[in-house]
């Protein structure tokens, strides 16, 4: 990999709780110590793809660095896909969920050391209803969690936790799915179904272990009506998901028919009810900076 002389970093200031400003200026320590040169860029909700596609074009960066949540992770992807410029990632967010598949260390100073070294990950990219996927989508209580968190005022795992008891007790699950593969229809009946580009939730919670997240296939996971206890404990990342309570079923392309409309995330964002949803493997890879070792 060629020697880094300019860096992008990409910041999100409202993702997660935080201190953006210490990580910026850990990136501008430790980029002086190279004699390499960074531009920062603050997203502010507005038109921050076409900005960042701007700043891409008018320079010719050897690194992109994004501080931010899986949302923000998804902006600069859409942003990148036709610019094969290796990314790295230093979690901020409320949900870290490619940050935790990708197993980036907690410890600033190492996560600079992963986003500015010479380790990559081909990433597959899901191609969501036009929309780009990275980590994990899915219908149902998950992401009526997701729509309550965003609604409330506490940020961070807590937040999640918070909404949890009510999001379950208010849900109108079960749902009913069509899921149209290559060779057959299913009729299949759930709490969530996901489409999954990696193994984990945000939580940390191994909810798909065949998941490879540079293997060309994504796998479609069924969850069955689970006690309250039970998916309490996996959002809480006290235990996996059982394997009686999961199907999971691998595919480059997949859609699923909602028999009514249902809530609809795509990596940690809710994208309102759906009731056809349409996914397939991109032709695109995404590079991201990993630590060294195999997926």
């Amino acid at each position: 990999m060629k020697e880094i002389k300019k860096v992008l970093l990409i910041v999100n200031p409202i993702s997660g709780d935080i201190n953006k400003e210490y990580i910026i200026n850990a990136v501008q320590h430790k980029l002086h110590l190279l004699d390499a040169a960074l531009n920062v860029y603050r997203t502010t909700g507005e038109k921050d793809k076409e900005a960042i596609q701007k700043l891409v074009r008018k320079n010719n960066y050897d690194r992109i660095i994004m501080a931010g949540g899986d949302g923000t992770i998804k902006l600069v992807a859409e942003a990148l896909l036709d610019n094969v410029i290796p990314i790295g990632i230093i979690p901020a967010g409320s949900a870290n969920g490619l940050a935790v598949n990708l197993e980036i260390p907690q410890e600033l100073d190492s996560q600079l050391e992963v986003a500015l070294g010479d380790h990559f990950t081909n990433m597959d990219i899901l191609e969501i209803n036009n929309e780009v996927c990275l980590h994990i989508s899915d219908l149902g209580v998950n992401a009526e969690l997701i729509k309550n968190y965003e609604g409330s005022k506490i940020r961070g795992k807590l937040g999640y936790l918070l909404q949890s008891v009510p999001t379950l007790i208010y849900s109108k699950y079960s749902f009913e799915f069509e899921i149209q593969l290559e060779h057959e229809t299913l009729q299949k009946e759930g709490i969530l179904l996901a489409f999954a580009n990696a193994n984990k939730y945000g939580t940390g919670a191994n909810v798909n272990p065949r998941g490879k997240i540079d293997d060309g296939v994504f796998e479609i996971l069924l969850f069955k009506n689970l006690d309250v206890l039970e998916i309490l404990n996996t959002l809480r990342n006290e235990t996996d998901i059982n394997s009686e309570f999961v199907e999971i079923i691998p595919v480059k392309k997949a859609k699923v028919i909602c028999k009514k409309p249902v809530a609809f995330q795509i990596d940690g964002e809710y994208m309102g009810e759906k009731k056809e949803v349409s996914v397939k493997i991109s032709c695109k890879k995404l590079p991201i900076m990993s630590p060294n070792k195999s997926y």
